[in-house]
């Protein structure tokens, strides 16, 4: 219950009153930090200091082919440290609305390519195939996580009412 206060109130932080692009209906966007949106997703799921490292440089360009070229104003991919637990996230503000559809294609390859054997155990595919990437105006996500999948994209959803 504590880990859902702490969220929904920074949550209610989070949501900024400059308009941050527009959104899938057409209308405005708000501007969303996604630092504290991956803090208070970070702290909502349990996982300690440590737990997820940054995905950059020649990793990023690994897992997301091109990602790093997109023109990006904010950019958040994690993954865990040491564990084979799925737990991957990808929070990105992008400039414009072709850079995020852009992206969100090839977050899209990064799930089909793991859900179709390049996770390798039966457990963490069947985990990918419920992985998602959500749009809202120039923000992308992929949530990709066995135990949080759900509520993950809730809270990146939840950043925009």
């Amino acid at each position: 219950m504590k880990k859902r206060t702490a969220f929904a109130m920074t949550a209610v932080l989070l949501l900024g009153t400059a308009c941050g692009g527009t959104g899938t209906d057409g209308g405005q966007t708000e501007a969303v930090d996604l630092v504290s949106l991956y803090a208070a997703m970070e702290a909502e799921c349990g996982w300690e200091e440590g737990y997820m490292a940054d995905i950059e440089g020649d990793l990023l360009e690994s897992y997301y082919p091109g990602l790093g070229e997109i023109p990006a104003k904010q950019l958040i991919a994690k993954t865990p440290a040491m564990s084979s637990d799925v737990n991957e996230l990808v929070l990105m503000e992008c400039e414009d609305s072709g850079s995020a559809e852009d992206a969100a294609v090839i977050l899209q390859n990064r799930i089909d390519t793991q859900a179709g054997g390049g996770a390798w155990y039966a457990e963490s595919m069947e985990a990918w195939e419920k992985a998602e990437v959500v749009r809202q105006g120039n923000y992308v996500a992929m949530v990709a996580s066995a135990a949080h999948q759900a509520e993950l994209t809730e809270d990146f959803n939840n950043a925009f009412e």
